[in-house]
């Protein structure tokens, strides 16, 4: 088991550098490089066939981090990785990306080519370097494990998993986030040894890559990759529980297609709208990281945004690589990629170095720190001639001891407790707490038993008049309107008897009491022995009532049962009598008005539907009339207005019936 904490290091913005392809048909005129080897400018020429646009920007002007120009892979590497790559190994995360237009050479810069040593690309080199240092550091035991994710059409897929070894995944690789970052559920770590080891994972991932030739590039990347370096160093000489991890994200991202220029079709298609939808996404979630004004950042859109989460936002050293096209004739894809880099400059991180503890370790370390402490406080102890102090634990003959001097204490029969150590003090403290527990418990019984000494027979005598106990000193019980008493009933107690009104038994402790001229048994007020303590009296008499307890039969004892329930009518009935009479009262009166309510709208439907059939009669009698005069033939003198008269002299009538009561 083991904990990780990052130490809190300096926000730093990411570094982007440019590298041009070398072509013999270079846009000069267009393409320019600043005298500080940072800036590049573009100009661009209207076209006269697509007609002038007066407001049409012609000239942009780029910073960055270096220009690599005709630069060899060493000079790359030596730039961009080698910081990098160094920092990963005091602790730090680093990530470094490769993007660019189509065939500008960014898995050429990433992986390099496989003819030439020399031509070899930043994730080799970086892996020569990882072991190089591993053999510089005999004192540390440094531990590499690599792994290499490809994504492809925005699923993930394990580039090693065609190792013998380790087989297919049956469940589908998903992204997983926790405290410590995001990681891949799924995808498998291979431990490395040695760099040729390394170097054979690597060859065995680029060849299950996915790569398809079009008319820029005959083995074009159809697929990001994401090789992770997992470095893991801790001291051989020094003894301590920590140690530090950090990781080396090396992603070669897919180009843009340009679907016009590149010719692509049918799969290859398909692949390239994967490709423009994931890097669309990715430079969205870039922007709104340079937006200091935004909250929310897309990092789930797609899956190559969610796993960079922690190379893009989180505790690592970013460097972007761009590479673009020096012809004029892609100068377009040159200025999106010079967009793209210089708003990667934007965004800022916190790298910070990365310290795991191993719990075991750190538990052994404070136990070897504990007893060394123990040693020196005795030897101190000796040599200042003190008393030896024990620091382990108190045992169960310690700890009542400390209880039995706590309560001679009490019982004034001990002046003082020798303090011996902190512990002692606090188990005194807790013994007094326990004291002061077990009084409580006292006066609560007390509150609802009275106590009777067995040996006094004063308070036995006025207990039997009392008709407590039986002539043979068991407990006898009355029923009450609470419950039952405790102990035997009576002979003389009858089902349903009412309870004889008497004495408390304390009253007939003191009237008896008096008469025989000795003390209360409760209070203990005027007692022979005057000097002995309340508490050793409370113990005389809790111990007496468990002996009176015990001596009575215990299937003769009866639990006190609470009083039964009202049944829901009764409780109802007295809800309505008391609380809920005002409830009751509205009740009613709403009640009331809703009856009449409802006697006032069947009036008013009887009265509607009444007119109702006068209309159906008259319209009757009008469709009537009409038959008698077409067959007279006196159609023709009845106009239309004339019809429209009548059936609104009926509608008047009903509407006048209908309105006249209610007005």
């Amino acid at each position: 088991m083991s904990s990780t904490k990052c130490i809190m290091g300096t926000r730093k913005k990411a570094r982007a550098f440019v590298r041009v392809r070398p072509t013999d048909d270079f846009a000069h005129e267009m393409i320019r490089y600043g005298d500080d080897n940072r800036t590049i400018n573009i100009h661009l020429r209207k076209d006269t066939q697509r007609g002038m646009v007066a407001n049409q920007q012609t000239d942009w002007s780029f910073k960055l981090d270096g220009i690599l120009h005709n630069a060899s892979q060493d000079v790359v590497y030596e730039t961009v990785a080698k910081d990098v790559v160094s920092q990963a190994l005091s602790g730090y995360n680093g990530t470094i990306i490769c993007y660019g237009q189509m065939g500008a050479g960014k898995t050429y810069t990433m992986t390099g080519a496989t003819d030439t040593y020399k031509h070899r690309g930043i994730l080799p080199r970086a892996l020569q370097q990882v072991f190089r240092t591993i053999r510089e550091r005999p004192t540390q035991a440094i531990t590499v494990r690599v792994s290499y994710l490809e994504i492809y059409n925005d699923s993930l897929f394990d580039l090693l998993s065609t190792l013998p070894y380790v087989g297919p995944s049956v469940t589908p690789m998903t992204i997983v986030e926790n405290p410590q970052g995001v990681f891949i559920k799924g995808l498998s770590v291979h431990l490395t040894s040695q760099e040729e080891d390394a170097y054979s994972l690597l060859f065995e991932g680029e060849s299950n890559r996915i790569t398809a030739s079009h008319t820029m590039n005959k083995n074009s990347s159809r697929s990001h990759s994401i090789f992770t370096i997992y470095v893991e160093a801790q001291s051989r000489t020094l003894s301590e529980a920590k140690h530090i991890t950090s990781k080396i994200n090396l992603v070669d991202l897919a180009s843009s297609d340009t679907w016009g220029k590149s010719g692509s079709e049918g799969r290859v298609l398909k692949e390239a709208t994967y490709i423009n939808k994931s890097l669309s996404f990715l430079e969205q979630a870039i922007i709104a990281l340079g937006d200091q004004k935004r909250d929310h950042i897309p990092f789930r859109q797609c899956k190559l945004t969610h796993a960079l989460k922690d190379s893009l936002v989180g505790n690592c050293t970013m460097v972007l690589v761009t590479s673009i096209y020096g012809e004029a004739a892609w100068l377009e894809e040159t200025l999106s990629s010079l967009r793209f880099a210089s708003r990667m400059k934007l965004v800022t991180t916190e790298p910070a170095i990365n310290e795991k503890y191993d719990a075991e370790r750190v538990v052994k370390d404070l136990e070897n720190k504990l007893a060394l402490l123990k040693h020196e406080l005795a030897t101190r102890n000796r040599l200042a001639n003190r008393p030896l102090v024990n620091y382990e634990p108190l045992d169960e003959i310690r700890i009542a001891e400390i209880s039995s001097q706590v309560r001679r204490y009490l019982e004034r029969t001990l002046d003082e407790i020798d303090i011996l150590s902190l512990r002692q003090i606090r188990e005194v403290f807790n013994q007094f707490r326990v004291v002061l527990s077990q009084q409580e418990v006292e006066s609560t019984l007390r509150r609802k038993y009275i106590l009777v000494d067995k040996n006094d027979s004063v308070a036995i005598s006025a207990v039997q008049k009392a008709g407590l106990i039986d002539a043979e000193g068991h407990l006898v019980g009355k029923p009450d309107r609470q419950g039952f008493g405790l102990g035997v009933a009576s002979s003389s107690t009858k089902p349903g008897e009412k309870p004889e009104s008497k004495k408390t038994l304390k009253e007939l402790f003191s009237s008896s009491a008096r008469k025989e001229g000795v003390s209360d048994p409760v209070s203990g007020k005027d007692s022979k022995d005057g000097g002995v303590a309340d508490m050793l009296l409370q113990d005389r008499e809790i111990s007496t009532m468990k002996t009176l307890l015990s001596d009575s039969p215990k299937e003769e004892l009866h639990p006190a049962r609470p009083s039964t329930p009202p049944s829901k009518h009764e409780a109802f009935e007295d809800f309505k009598k008391e609380r809920g009479r005002e409830i009751i009262h509205i009740l009613k009166e709403n009640k009331c008005v809703f009856n009449e309510r409802s006697r006032m709208a069947s009036e008013t439907t009887r009265r509607i539907n009444a007119i109702k059939r006068e209309i159906d009669v008259t319209k009757e009698a009008l469709n009537f009339q009409k038959s008698l005069r077409e067959k007279q033939g006196q159609a023709d003198h009845l106009t239309h207005r004339e019809c429209v008269l009548l059936i609104c002299f009926s509608e008047g009538n009903f509407i006048s019936k209908f309105l006249g009561p209610l007005c």
